[in-house]
């Protein structure tokens, strides 16, 4: 059952159909409900059931009243109340309830989670113990590895993380919503077939914090992107403060026919741990590789090869430093293969230079490695700069990771608040704007008007605003009172009470009328029966009317 909501929350068109405001009703508490009757006195369970009771003479059978309706729902409510909370549970593990509105919970939590991405080798939560965020917050950590990762990111900034690891040969499976990230493993690598760019870009998309960030870790996916920098920093330092080996790059096979020195170095697409390299001595052997290149379909890249006495590598990890030298014993020209040994050295202001230099490309780096070859002609080449996924070698292992510790830890207190900030609230499907709620009433929009009797002349739409005014006047006032300004008042429609008798075509109301109204075509001549004059009461003295052959008939001038 769990695992059918998880699925079935997990799918943005079932969040979208639900009904308005239904995920924050979630996160209401149940009201708790009334205890069931005393079976003692069944017969005032309801008002309505005595009112239904039949007199005394009736059968002792429909005396009986109906069962009390609290025990016909105790069923129901029960189930229901199961199925809550278990739509609760799971839409809390898949992050799909508002954060805004539980942030009262996320206050009371007294830890921020860390994702770390590494191999199960290295205990990361043995290395947090005891570590605290603002001198408050402990660092519950959570590790995996890219390949036991899934995640769902919305735009509004809810996220979800799920995890699928075997612990002592159980799997466990958890959905958790992490505060910052530590990557320790390659997300891309051609020659083992793991493309994990899609996970780096939606924690991007999530805007997750991380060491390093997420975006220099998706530039660092492709090598021949990352020496695109060092030849920039190569043009702005030279080669005497920043020796940079020559290397060409081919989008694919079709240019590669020869090379004007031989021994070279192949480097077929983006690999790490020296996969994907192959030394070439001459242009037959040139050619096989091409050919080996055309079907990965992929780029390519050539470096001559440098007979060396030993390799560098200059590691920074926050602000601590370390220089070491590898030489190999086993005669393989790759030295990171067979048998080496390895030394730490005296960190010198050249390989200072160096990988401070490299450490501000993309952004800036927390954690990186610039590595490096001295060849027997007493030269050094610099050839590729690592990223935050770099192995730690060496007998500082533990140190290392302890730096990298206290760098994420004041990552952490830099990048996290002390309070949760909640997310925008996300809008429902159900809830899309119409276009007319969004109008501003107008102000000369009049509503709609009574029409006009048959027989009279048909006004056009908009020029009931402009005959409404002198209509108004028409109504008779008695002696002493004065007639009160009714412009900002409903019109309110003639009744039996204020009906006037339709004046002759001479009287005083014909004459205010002609004063404002618009002309209009004559309509038929028609005799109207005239009724008899009543005295009534003349307002103030009249203007002299205006003849107009509209005007004169007696059919247009009635009464509102």
């Amino acid at each position: 059952m769990m695992n059918f909501l998880r699925r079935r929350l997990s799918d943005s068109s079932f969040i979208a159909n639900l009904p308005n405001g239904y995920m924050t009703d979630l996160q209401r508490p149940e009201p708790q409900q009334p205890p069931p009757p005393p079976s003692s006195a069944p017969a005032s369970a309801s008002p309505a059931a005595e009112r239904r009771q039949p007199p005394q003479s009736a059968p002792p059978q429909q005396q009986q009243p109906p069962p009390p309706p609290q025990q016909q729902q105790s069923t129901g409510s029960s189930f229901f109340s199961s199925l809550s909370n278990a739509v609760k549970q799971t839409a809390a593990s898949a992050g799909l309830v508002d954060p805004s509105s539980a942030v009262s919970s996320a206050a009371g939590r007294k830890f921020k989670l860390l994702l770390v991405i590494d191999e199960p080798h290295t205990d990361w939560a043995k290395a947090f113990r005891g570590k605290k965020v603002h001198g408050e917050y402990d660092i519950k950590v959570e590790q995996a590895e890219f390949s036991e990762i899934n995640l769902i990111a919305h735009a509004d900034g809810n996220y979800a993380v799920d995890i699928q690891v075997f612990r002592n040969g159980t799997k466990v499976v958890r959905s958790f919503r992490p505060d910052f990230v530590l990557v320790r493993q390659h997300s891309f690598s051609m020659a083992e077939n793991e493309d994990f760019r899609n996970l780096i870009i939606g924690m991007q998309y999530a805007g997750i914090p991380s060491v390093n960030s997420l975006e220099s870790i998706y530039n660092f996916c492709d090598k021949p992107w990352v020496f695109a920098q060092l030849v920039s920093v190569y043009k702005t330092l030279g080669p005497e403060k920043f020796p940079l080996i020559e290397q060409t790059f081919y989008p694919n096979h079709k240019e590669m026919l020869t090379m004007p020195t031989f021994p070279v170095v192949v480097k077929i697409g983006h690999a790490h741990s020296g996969m994907g390299k192959i030394k070439v001595d001459n242009h037959y052997d040139f050619q096989d590789i091409a050919s080996v290149v055309a079907l990965t379909q992929t780029y390519a890249t050539t470096e001559p090869f440098i007979d060396s006495k030993y390799d560098i590598r200059i590691q920074k990890i926050g602000s601590n430093y370390k220089a070491y030298m590898r030489t190999s014993i086993s005669g393989n020209w790759k030295t990171n293969t067979g048998s080496a040994m390895l030394e730490q050295i005296a960190m010198s202001d050249k390989y200072k230079l160096w990988v401070d230099t490299c450490s501000e490309i993309f952004g800036g780096l927390d954690i990186c490695a610039v590595k490096a070859v001295h060849g027997k002609d007493g030269k050094d080449y610099i050839f590729e700069v690592m990223d935050c996924a770099m192995p730690l070698i060496g007998e500082h292992q533990a140190e290392d990771r302890q730096h990298i510790t206290d760098l994420v830890v004041s990552k952490m207190n830099q990048m996290l608040s002390k309070t949760p900030i909640p997310s925008p609230q996300r809008p429902t499907a159900t809830q899309q704007p119409q276009s007319g709620s969004l109008k501003e009433p107008e102000p000369n929009k009049i509503p709609p008007q009574r029409p006009p009797p048959q027989g009279g002349p048909v006004q056009p739409q908009g020029m009931q605003s402009q005959s409404q005014e002198p209509l108004q006047p028409q109504r008779m006032y008695p002696p002493g009172q004065s007639a009160k300004p009714s412009a900002s008042q409903p019109q309110r429609p003639p009744g039996p009470t204020t009906q006037q008798p339709r004046p002759q075509a001479q009287g005083p109301a014909s004459t205010r009328l002609s004063k404002e109204a618009e002309p209009q075509p004559p309509p038929a001549q028609q005799p109207a029966p005239q009724p008899a004059p009543q005295p009534a009461p003349q307002p103030a003295p009249q203007q002299k009317p205006q003849s107009h052959p509209q005007l004169n008939d007696p059919d247009t001038h009635y009464c509102r």
